[in-house]
């Protein structure tokens, strides 16, 4: 159980914080930057949920805590010393990145197939569910190119990339099932 008794703490005034293994690392570490976006995603989904109610808010709500499960994994570097760890860090499972692919292809079945791309807008659910999306695909980027360098969990990537594609279907959704998307006109201002 976390017990946060103190919230500020004066450990990063020199520009450095604690990585999950107690390692001390710049704030600007690419591991902090993956994991600080992970952060701004979930702060988006609250933002979206403002918005949402019934199943795609208990959905929003489940991507919540799998983004706080994404953050800890992530936050946690050394996966060959995980059997070794008195105490498992907590990791990304490909049972949470299924969980999406079947969610994405439920509401996907409802939806009438693209011709066009779309804008992001319509109703503000939808509009922010599409910036859900670009930030969670930022953190992917920011993941990938951690793991580039890094050990990183396979599955915190493929859920990630699941992740905008849920949140692209979910914004269709939002939009009256896509009859109400924003449909870009290619050229047309020019």
């Amino acid at each position: 159980m976390v017990v946060l008794n103190k919230i500020y703490t004066r450990t990063g005034d020199s520009g450095e914080t604690a990585l999950g293994n107690g390692a001390r690392v710049a704030k600007f570490a690419q591991r902090v930057e993956a994991y600080g976006t992970v952060d701004e995603t979930n702060a988006t989904v609250g933002l979206a949920r403002l918005h949402a109610s019934g199943a795609l808010d208990a959905q929003l709500a489940m991507i919540q805590n799998d983004l706080f499960d994404l953050g800890a994994d992530l936050c946690r570097p050394d996966m060959e010393k995980d059997a070794a760890a008195e105490y498992p860090p907590l990791r990304m499972s490909d049972a949470q990145v299924l969980r999406l692919e079947n969610e994405i292809d439920a509401m996907n079945d409802k939806l009438t197939p693209l011709r066009s791309f779309i804008l992001p807008g319509g109703s503000s659910l939808s509009a922010h569910l599409h910036l859900c999306r670009t930030v969670s695909r930022r953190a992917e980027r920011l993941t990938v190119q951690l793991g580039k360098e890094e050990s990183v969990n396979a599955a915190a990537v493929k859920y990630l990339n699941r992740l905008s594609d849920w949140f692209f279907v979910a914004a269709r959704i939002a939009n009256n099932d896509g009859h109400d998307d924003v449909l870009w006109v290619p050229g047309a201002n020019r």
